[in-house]
């Protein structure tokens, strides 16, 4: 299989169905934002962290190749016309979002309480968790800009919501785990 196939030297890319559109297109950013930020998630996994962690990231990275996909989709094609899924993979369930929120319980329950913002920081894991945070917000506003244009499967919608708050909480517990400063922000009084 050739990696190169010439076909977009002109600024358009295929969907899964065949329908071609610009690469500046909303959808394409959508998935290539989820690509990103799947990136920057094996970054994490591939530091020295608890091995649990390490599993937690495989399978969410597993996760937004499904989202991916979904976004990939043109809607009018993601069905064929006897009705079945023309993907043909597993959607995002609400078990899957449910497996987040128990791993957040579960970091949160091991942390002091939060009273303020943090800064992010305190150790170079820890920036690793803030940006692809940051990057997953950004998946989920475009995703978001597109569902208003194309509805999709609302759990992959949800599931990158939830994802940003496990990567904040992730990183709380790294800092705590790595014994990294974690500075409150306080906002400064004007003089």
């Amino acid at each position: 299989m050739k990696i190169y196939t010439k076909t977009g030297d002109k600024g358009t890319t295929a969907l899964f169905g065949g329908t071609r559109v610009p690469k500046h297109h909303i959808r394409i950013d959508s998935y290539g934002t989820v690509d990103e930020l799947n990136s920057y998630i094996g970054l994490i996994r591939d530091q020295e962290i608890n091995p649990h962690y390490q599993n937690v990231l495989t399978e969410i990275q597993d996760l937004l190749f499904t989202i991916g996909a979904v976004l990939a989709t043109d809607p009018e094609k993601a069905t064929l016309k006897n009705g079945k899924d023309r993907l043909n993979i597993p959607r995002i369930s609400e078990a899957n979002i449910a497996v987040l929120e128990r791993e957040m319980d579960t970091m949160n329950d091991a942390l002091p309480p939060m009273t303020h913002f943090v800064l992010p920081g305190g150790h170079q894991t820890v920036s690793f968790c803030h940006i692809a945070r940051c990057v997953c917000r950004r998946a989920e506003r475009l995703a978001s800009a597109l569902y208003e244009l194309e509805p999709f499967d609302e759990h992959s919608l949800k599931y990158l919501n939830r994802l940003s708050d496990y990567l904040f909480v992730l990183a709380r517990k790294l800092s705590h785990d790595l014994q990294a400063n974690e500075i409150k922000w306080i906002p400064q009084k004007n003089s």
